[in-house]
């Protein structure tokens, strides 16, 4: 990676980090669409791995905020959506289920726009859960159900509340990726060549997220779920 890539990388990911820190999700949705075509080696390992230091400081800043009782129920959806994923990719590319999957996406969006409020619940977090881990784990876009599940809520519950769930799910993802071989040292060194970039988005996403939080949430968190859906959906085409 030549130095002007470099730059350009750390951009993309500060951008990202900042957008993350403000509404909960987007590291990966403005991250590795771009990355991908500056360096492939820095999706998806590095860029897990840059996201759960950025889940982890988010988590610390909000923690007064976290819910962690949400946590009991979308956590176990996470983890029966990623088994489910796995068994999925065993019967069915992935190239021919992103473009569902980016539809899917899509219709949410529209659906919680127009449609009634769901009640943040057990059946509903669990549900949430459990389509973040089969979507992450497809198109390493899993923030929209959870977030569009928190879009009424107040701004930091939702960062704080969704950073938890992200970083434990990353875990997950950074273990499945070490058993099959794709992370490793090589990964965790693109992944510090990064790190400026989550740094500073993380310290821009402070003064971002209390303008943001002054009834602007809802609508980045439908804007940017809007965006990760027509690139899923673009990447099935393509």
């Amino acid at each position: 990676m030549t130095i002007y890539g470099w730059m350009a990388a750390v951009l993309i990911i500060a951008v990202g980090a900042a957008v993350q820190g403000s509404v909960g999700f987007g590291l990966g949705v403005v991250g590795a669409p771009i990355l991908i075509l500056i360096e492939p080696r820095l999706v998806p390992g590095p860029i897990l791995l840059d996201a759960l230091l950025l889940t982890f400081l988010v988590t610390v800043r909000e923690w007064r905020h976290v819910r962690v009782s949400d946590l009991g129920w979308s956590v176990p959806g996470r983890l029966l959506g990623t088994v489910l994923a796995v068994w999925i990719l065993k019967v069915v590319p992935a190239a021919r289920l992103e473009f569902t999957m980016g539809l899917f996406m899509l219709l949410a969006v529209a659906m919680t726009m127009v449609g009634p409020r769901v009640k943040v619940g057990r059946r509903s977090l669990f549900g949430a859960g459990t389509l973040a881990g089969v979507m992450s784990t497809i198109t390493s876009m899993g923030g929209p159900p959870m977030a569009l599940l928190y879009q009424h809520e107040e701004g930091a519950r939702l960062r704080g509340t969704l950073a938890a769930f992200f970083a434990l799910g990353v875990l997950l993802s950074l273990a499945g990726l070490a058993a099959v071989g794709r992370f490793g040292w090589v990964e965790v060194r693109l992944a510090g060549l990064l790190l400026p970039g989550v740094l500073l988005g993380f310290a821009l996403s402070a003064w971002t997220a209390d303008r943001l939080d002054k009834r602007h949430t809802r609508a980045v968190v439908l804007t940017t779920s809007a965006v990760a859906g027509a690139i899923v959906v673009l990447k099935g085409l393509l």
